[in-house]
């Protein structure tokens, strides 16, 4: 999503008073980040209420010339002299909106791959690295310790890497779950990186970010050489000798004490310069986990730019796959086959909605839309919709006239018939994971997020899930990670050991299955029958406008809201 401005022109202008950066207009192009990570990083004086030309302050013109500009490009100089960091200075330069979406798109991507990876594999494992490694190289940013940033395109990388970390630092510090999952990610994305850096590149990073730990002089280390070389893994004498050891509180070494690889005495743990990643790891937790909550504070102040703060919300549950808005099977889906697709290929979150509408011919409006949606990515028609949803609401307390007045306008609107004319897009995993979290009474949202275990397991049991198959799901549950969970059951379902794909949509899921059931053919739509055709040419009747089909994003959902909300 790109926002654009009217005005030609945008001029920075700093503060004296509040050293704060204020932009009398922004076009399209010309940059706003440097303003928002300056206001996170820079103190306020709270009697300093700022404006634009007020007598009460004077304003210097901003020039990135001269002296001004040698020392911007000193600082990046420095701060990108390596090819890892730990973020604890924000960017310094301007970045246009079209390079803040790509670069927060890009790194989203890169924490899903790694929170994918971190669960299918072993994170130390040949294969873990591998994979992420070939992924961090794919995406552009920084994985070669050897190379110079002097060269454009590894300054440019380790750029975006930079940048694109406090972009959704900004994006996700708005719950303690984003929080959550972004330190859990990063963490992970950070050891790995590290990992690959060799012993000297290694040295260079602790001694450029000041991260000095207290080492055992040689009489310690003799005096503990046994000891040391039994409880550190593959040591021997000598190489005992030649290692550095960092004597740190056993707390700040838990993964290391967790699996028995590392000396504890009096409380203290006796760390090998090798595995000293694990004490680096706690200070960046640390680290960022105070910045996020210094971050959230300050959020209002950010959101306060109408440019970014759409695009914010956005990034903290946005999809990035395939856009299932473009209909590729319409009206190859029959209205007979929903049932029997419902318990093959439909994810549970859909299949859920199916089974509640059939029962109570009726769903509140957060299921309708959800369901509504993905019956429409999966190629039903508007004439189809129009008749699946009058057939059952007509089953329960709602008249005809009521449906024409009440519903059928509002799946006219879902297909882009009416109002904006907007092609709406189905949910994706993370809208019905994060938004609009279904309260009693509704059947919409993620089973694997919002049912209590216990009811959750009785459902995957009514699905004839092996017991075995039924503890897998809940282990990613309990881990939160919902989407895993999702495409576990895909597994289980198919009778296949690994999906070969990471599942991101519901409506990835049902083309996935039907891949796999019909061997990669196009669905076959049934024959219709005479009466069946005859109520489509009813349904027909119902059109008043033409159609128009215009792409959209998942932002505009909330302006289909108002056309639900009647029960």
């Amino acid at each position: 999503m790109v926002f654009k401005c009217n005005e030609e022109e945008s001029f920075p202008r700093k503060c004296v008073s509040c050293a704060r950066f204020i932009w009398t207009c922004g076009l399209a192009g010309i940059t706003v980040v440097s303003r928002v990570f300056w206001i996170l990083s820079t103190k306020v004086t709270e009697d300093c209420v700022c404006g634009v030309d007020t007598p009460q302050h004077k304003h210097a013109s901003m020039q990135f010339g001269g002296r001004k500009m040698k020392t911007i490009e000193s600082l990046q100089t420095e701060l990108y002299g390596h090819c890892l960091q730990l973020y604890t200075q924000p960017p310094l330069e301007n970045i246009s909106l079209v390079e803040f979406e790509q670069f927060a798109v890009d790194r989203m991507k890169l924490l899903k791959t790694v929170e994918n990876l971190g669960v299918t594999h072993i994170k130390t494992s040949e294969d873990y690295s591998k994979k992420l490694h070939a992924e961090v190289s794919s995406l552009n940013f920084p994985h070669r310790t050897e190379v110079s940033s002097a060269l454009p395109s590894e300054y440019e990388k380790r750029r975006k890497d930079h940048i694109s970390h406090f972009i959704l630092r900004l994006a996700y510090c708005q719950t303690e779950d984003l929080r959550r999952w972004f330190i859990q990610q990063e963490m992970d994305l950070f050891r790995h990186r590290f990992n690959y850096l060799v012993s000297k590149s290694k040295s260079d990073f602790l001694h450029r970010n000041n991260l000095q730990y207290d080492t055992i002089n040689a009489e310690e280390k003799n005096s503990l050489m046994e000891k040391l070389i039994n409880s550190s893994y593959a040591f021997s004498g000598c190489t005992v000798e030649e290692q550095d050891f960092y004597k740190v509180p056993f707390q700040d070494a838990l993964d290391l004490v967790r699996t028995r690889k590392v000396f504890l005495k009096d409380g203290f743990a006796y760390v090998p310069h090798q595995d000293i990643v694990t004490i680096v790891l706690n200070d960046f937790r640390t680290t960022l986990s105070k910045a996020l909550a210094l971050t959230a504070r300050s959020l209002p102040m950010v959101q306060s730019d109408e440019r970014l703060q759409p695009l914010l919300n956005h990034l903290s549950h946005a999809y990035v796959g395939q856009d299932y808005s473009i209909q590729k099977n319409i009206g190859k889906i029959s209205l007979e086959q929903i049932d029997l697709l419902s318990t093959k290929s439909f994810p549970p979150c859909m299949r859920q909605l199916h089974k509640a509408v059939r029962d109570n011919h009726h769903l509140r409006h957060g299921g309708r839309m959800q369901y509504g949606l993905f019956l429409k990515g999966i190629g039903l028609t508007l004439d189809q919709a129009l008749q699946f949803w009058r057939a059952e609401f007509l089953k329960g307390k709602v008249d005809a006239d009521k449906f024409d007045k009440a519903y059928a306008y509002s799946i006219r609107h879902m297909f882009g018939k009416e109002g904006k004319r907007t092609d709406y897009t189905p949910y994706s995993c993370m809208k019905v994971i994060l938004s609009n979290p279904p309260s009693q009474g509704d059947h919409h949202g993620c089973p694997f997020r919002h049912s209590d275990p216990e009811l959750l397991k009785q459902k995957l049991q009514s699905y004839k899930i092996s017991p075995g198959g039924i503890n897998q799901v809940l282990e990613l549950v309990k881990g939160m990670h919902y989407q895993l969970a999702c495409q576990k059951y895909f597994e289980l379902t198919h009778n296949i050991e690994d999906a070969g794909f990471s599942l991101n949509h519901p409506n990835q899921y049902f083309n996935e299955s039907q891949k796999l059931l019909t061997g990669g053919k196009e669905v076959k739509r049934e024959l219709e029958s005479p009466q069946r055709a005859l109520a489509t040419q009813v349904a027909k009747a119902l059109l008043a406008t033409p159609s128009r089909s215009t792409h959209a994003s998942e932002e505009t959902m909330e302006d289909l809201d108002s056309f639900f909300q009647e029960e």
